[in-house]
């Protein structure tokens, strides 16, 4: 057990600088948040799983495999927080995440050991095989909302559900193409905590999350191993060199 506290510890380090940033202004938005309204329960466990969840989302950016742990701890308060404000589609898309991404990755040699230097890239019959499947989930998923709840927007809480669904197996097989999902879903999720807040059934902290959760998106594109051949050079002999000493 104490070695995987250490690993885990270890999965903390080495991130690109900018991530570090990224979360320090995340963690000060919302403890400002936090301290300027009444501190309830709910309040409460928003900042304790929005904190989680920046480092989750910043941990797949560094590819690191904490965010698997971060992930399914993140997604039960998360899930708490969307039947609080009862924004079903949050819930749907978090229990998508942690059966996807975070239980798999838990279980995967592929992603706890150097999985930086497996990232791939998508070919032209994986970008087919993508799309079609978020249409595919898009479709049964509008079906199944609309049909079974009083949901009065199936279609649209289905194009998230799709979109976040795919992401998150598409993150599982390291393809870094994943970022086009995770910048629709985020956006996606922006919108939808705006207009909870506004309508008073969910605090701000939910939608600074959401900024955060796009930021993030737009970072793996500039400085993420997932694209950045340098950054990606750099890890893997981080990774490679731990490995080293791990099994001496």
């Amino acid at each position: 057990m104490t070695a995987y506290f250490k690993f885990l510890g270890h999965q903390l380090k080495g991130w690109p600088q900018q991530n570090y940033y990224l979360f320090f202004f995340s963690l000060g938005c919302q403890i400002m948040t936090l301290v300027n309204a009444p501190i309830t329960w709910l309040s409460f466990l928003t900042f304790v799983g929005t904190t989680l969840g920046v480092l989750c989302v910043l941990a797949i950016n560094a590819a690191k495999s904490i965010n698997g742990v971060l992930g399914i701890l993140s997604g039960i308060c998360f899930i708490i927080v969307g039947l609080s404000a009862k924004n079903y589609l949050s819930i749907g898309e978090q229990v998508a995440y942690i059966l996807t991404l975070d239980i798999p990755v838990l279980l995967s040699a592929n992603w706890n050991v150097n999985m930086v230097s497996k990232i791939r890239k998508f070919t032209a019959k994986t970008w087919v095989i993508s799309l079609l499947s978020t249409l595919i989930v898009f479709i049964i998923s509008g079906y199944l909302i609309g049909a079974f709840t009083d949901d009065p927007r199936p279609w649209v809480d289905a194009m998230s559900f799709s979109i976040c669904f795919t992401a998150g197996i598409i993150c599982f097989l390291r393809y870094n193409n994943q970022y086009f999902w995770w910048l629709a879903s985020g956006i996606a999720q922006l919108i939808l905590w705006y207009i909870s807040f506004r309508q008073g059934s969910a605090t701000l902290a939910m939608f600074i999350n959401s900024c955060v959760y796009v930021a993030n998106d737009v970072l793996a594109f500039t400085v993420s191993p997932w694209f950045n051949k340098k950054e990606k050079e750099r890890l893997i002999k981080e990774e490679t060199k731990y490995a080293m000493n791990v099994n001496k």
